[in-house]
């Protein structure tokens, strides 16, 4: 069992229509068919949204993917509408709310990765390969791979895992042209972002995409290259062989595993709240990884 430990009651906006709640974010539509991203400070782990937020996470993840997408709009194109509050939405929505293209949406997540970490080093030590792509011998974790690679996945519902898929089954689902055009875009913007990033001193290791069609168009969608959807690496402390330090929810992590939680994983039991100092420790990383990026100052 896995899921909400308490899920939240959406708020009602006149003119809106409340489509879905999800880890993070909330879903409205508004009468002209438009959509409302709002992202909340809502954080989850080990597939539970926890009961305590992070103050002003929301609103990072919105400010950094605005900025990535200024960074990738000769790329792709995004589906921001406008940033402007709809009327009679909250205060508090201010920020972090997206009003966005209704797009017909590509039902992969298209994750880009340049190094070896997570479920593909899982991989990689049982068959030399990521996604079905044969990977040389002698890598560990935090490996630079010799090229990015394109290892899509299936989309979960909350509470459930993602699972990784090879690019053959992609092209069976959605079709050869669209799964090329996934794959090259995906890969693209990686390469960009990764650049960029390492400029500022962070290795971009992996990451996941959204994808629509507006039309015939290809549009990037959802969260791009922030903490949630990436994983980001100080550059100076990059060692290969080890769990690197990363710009996310690790604090989370580590506390909810740590005998200090009281809490076991493999129970169905769920996660307990977090204690002041991971909340504040946490919020700085996510800031800090906005300010490092950016180049500039959280207000």
């Amino acid at each position: 069992m896995s899921g909400f430990v308490e899920k939240p009651e959406p708020i009602q906006v006149p003119g809106l229509v409340h489509l879905h709640t999800g880890k993070v974010r909330d879903l409205y539509q508004t009468e002209a068919g438009d959509l409302v991203m709002v992202a909340s400070d809502r954080i989850s782990a080990y597939d539970w949204v926890l009961p305590t937020e992070i103050p002003d996470k929301g609103r990072v993840l919105t400010q950094l993917s605005l900025w990535w997408f200024d960074q990738l709009a000769d790329l792709v194109p995004n589906h921001v509408l406008s940033t402007e509050l709809p009327e009679g939405a909250p205060a508090d929505w201010a920020g972090r709310t997206l009003v966005c293209k209704s797009l017909r949406m590509v039902p992969v997540e298209c994750v880009a990765r340049g190094y070896l970490t997570g479920s593909g080093l899982v991989e990689y030590d049982q068959s030399r390969t990521v996604c079905g792509l044969a990977l040389p011998e002698g890598l560990v974790d935090g490996s630079e791979l010799p090229a990015p690679i394109f290892t899509p996945a299936t989309k979960a519902e909350v509470g459930e895992h993602d699972e990784n898929v090879s690019y053959e089954e992609v092209a069976r689902q959605v079709g050869a042209e669209t799964a090329a055009q996934l794959r090259q875009t995906t890969l693209a913007v990686y390469s960009r972002a990764r650049d960029i990033a390492r400029d500022r001193g962070i290795i971009l290791a992996d990451t996941k995409f959204e994808f629509g069609y507006d039309g015939d168009e290809l549009v990037l969608a959802d969260e791009v290259l922030t903490p949630d959807s990436s994983r980001f690496w100080p550059a100076d402390l990059w060692e290969p062989g080890r769990a690197q330090p990363s710009y996310d929810k690790q604090y989370v992590r580590d506390w909810l595993t740590s005998a200090e939680s009281g809490w076991d994983r493999k129970s169905e039991q769920p996660p307990p709240p977090l204690p002041q100092q991971v909340v504040e420790a946490t919020r700085a990383k996510y800031i800090e990884a906005y300010e490092r990026l950016t180049g500039t100052p959280w207000s």
